[in-house]
């Protein structure tokens, strides 16, 4: 479509991160963004203990709440749409995005079960970085592996702890009471366009990636029946039928990009938006945010980095990639097949460095020179030369999510001395989850399928040091986004396609999306130096990556916190 119809016409974006939402009011002709507000979440990420209680949670818990989303769509999509000075008469579509797998326990009609018994933890929804279920998803994999099931290389031969089926096993196990009635096992993703629309529907990209649809279909009854029997009936509170069909009692499986409804008079009133307007079908954070950076072809490789890194790439060919976090046809792009890898910590590990470790003096010199802790070690680090730290670090604080897909691995800093440093840690954790990123793009060539260009979004754009790490170990140039908002924009992109503003989102990211080209360049001799300490890198990630010593130290300390 021509642009000039689009141009008095505008779409919001927004993106439901970890600790707070965004949304951005974009136009739909070009993509700018004329308006944007955030509302932080008021309880945050839940890792210790429920709200308003003294009910404790166990090691590696992390739930969110309900209510905290329904606040960004009645806080911060008014105040976008006031600051953008728009009339939301022109508002012709909104969509959205989410952390993933976020997912929820709820009602047939959508009620999350934390409403009516918040003194229940499996009630609540368990948040992205919840690897609780580590055990549950290793009994999973051994047996998918042992049966041969088709769908695990799929999913580089091991899905996550982080995922639907990980997650509701261990619900049945420890609270099969809040299981029982859980009518809905639902992605947040979907859940908050039910809440828009008034209508149930789910996505093919969530279903694939974290839900284990492949070719039509989820684990067969018999598979989760050996699992435990009485989790045969699982895929029952999924609710899902075949793609773009309403088969039997489930719901729309729906393709990216299209309407999954129009906005209903209750979220019309939250939002200050038009009853009517065009729901976008809905999304993962990560993946929308290939269109808001024009990177729907095949090859272009989306690092999305900040608390965490998801590498989200189209591509035309099928392959099977070690430790990937998934392929899925059409889980991008409608056409092609769409491959997900990722870091469970990135930003999460250099903000848990600055708050344990850093000593008072660092935090005063910050603040005399008016910064930030992490710029005041980023400027130190930067003065060092390649190797000057004599350190090397395994970037697994979070634990391993590709390509060896175990959230009870452990990070590991080596050659520390008497004589380090904290910039010198701060250096080594940097150039460990570069590292981390040279193995995936590595198993992803390895596997045949070509990673021909690197685009980098997300908040840690925001450091041009630790953008230029990545250059010189990756050895290749970096694109960045043209947008410090890119899940918002590529949510919104998707909603102008949804409202039929554009025929599809290659169309839409082509007018909308933007990315400047080799922003960042490798430098040779830095390069070089680095392929020494990756070197190192990969001997340990080969030595811990079998989690021998480091599960037994987890181990201990459950026990000892238990």
């Amino acid at each position: 479509m021509e642009s000039h119809v689009n141009a008095n016409k505008f779409v919001v974006g927004v993106d439901f991160g970890t600790l707070s939402g965004r949304a951005v009011v974009v136009r739909v002709s070009d993509g700018a963004e004329l308006g944007s507000a955030v509302h932080e979440y008021a309880h945050g990420v839940i890792e210790r203990e429920l709200p308003g209680s003294d009910v404790r949670l166990g090691p590696d818990w992390a739930l969110q709440s309900p209510q905290d989303w329904i606040d960004v769509l009645r806080v911060a999509v008014p105040a976008a749409v006031a600051a953008a000075g728009v009339s939301p008469a022109d508002v012709i579509g909104i969509g959205t995005d989410f952390t993933a797998c976020t997912v929820l326990p709820a009602t047939a009609d959508g009620t999350p079960l934390c409403f009516e018994t918040p003194e229940l933890p499996h009630a609540w929804p368990k948040l992205w970085k919840h690897h609780a279920a580590q055990p549950h998803a290793d009994r999973i994999n051994a047996l998918a592996a042992r049966r041969g099931e088709s769908w695990l290389p799929r999913y580089g031969g091991k899905i996550s702890s982080e995922w639907e089926f990980a997650k509701a096993l261990q619900v049945l196990e420890e609270d099969p009471g809040t299981y029982e009635r859980a009518e809905r096992w639902i992605e947040a993703a979907d859940w908050i366009v039910w809440q828009l629309t008034g209508v149930e529907s789910r996505n093919i990209c969530t279903a694939g990636y974290k839900g284990i649809f492949q070719d039509g279909g989820y684990p067969s009854e018999d598979f989760l029946a050996e699992l435990n029997p009485a989790f045969a009936g699982f895929t029952g509170k999924l609710a899902t039928g075949q793609v773009g069909e309403d088969a039997g009692k489930g719901v729309r499986l729906a393709a990216l990009g299209a309407p999954a409804g129009t906005l209903s008079a209750r979220a019309a009133a939250w939002t200050g938006l038009p009853e009517g307007v065009a729901v976008a079908v809905g999304n993962v954070d990560a993946h929308v945010t290939a269109a808001a950076a024009d990177a729907v072809a095949p090859g272009r490789m989306v690092a999305i980095m900040g608390t965490s890194t998801c590498h989200i790439m189209p591509s035309d060919r099928l392959a099977e990639v070690p430790g990937m976090c998934g392929v899925v046809r059409d889980g991008i792009v409608p056409g092609l097949w769409g491959y997900e890898a990722g870091q469970s910590a990135v930003g999460d590990i250099f903000a848990w460095f600055v708050d344990a470790f850093v000593p008072a003096a660092y935090t005063r010199r910050a603040a005399e020179q008016g910064v930030s802790v992490h710029a005041h070690l980023t400027a130190l680090a930067a003065e060092q030369a390649v190797g000057q730290h004599g350190l090397v670090a395994l970037d697994w604080f979070g634990g391993n999510r590709s390509v060896l897909v175990d959230h009870n691995l452990s990070g590991v800093v080596l050659g520390q001395t008497l004589a380090t440093r904290p910039e010198d840690v701060y250096r080594a954790l940097i150039e460990a989850t570069a590292y981390g990123a040279r193995t995936i793009v590595e198993t992803f060539e390895k596997s045949g399928v070509p990673v021909e260009e690197f685009v980098v979004a997300g908040g840690l754009l925001k450091n041009p040091f630790l953008m230029q790490v990545y250059a010189d170990v990756l050895r290749r140039p970096l694109s960045v986004i043209g947008s410090d908002q890119g899940p918002a924009l590529g949510s919104a992109i998707h909603a102008a396609v949804a409202a039929g503003a554009y025929d599809d989102i290659q169309a839409a990211a082509a007018a909308m999306g933007k990315r400047t080209e080799a922003a960042y360049v490798p430098d040779e001799a830095r390069a070089d130096a680095y392929d020494r300490l990756y070197a190192e890198y990969r001997d340990l990630h080969e030595h811990f990556g079998d989690g021998k010593a480091l599960h037994r130290l987890r181990a201990i300390r459950n026990e000892a916190r238990a």
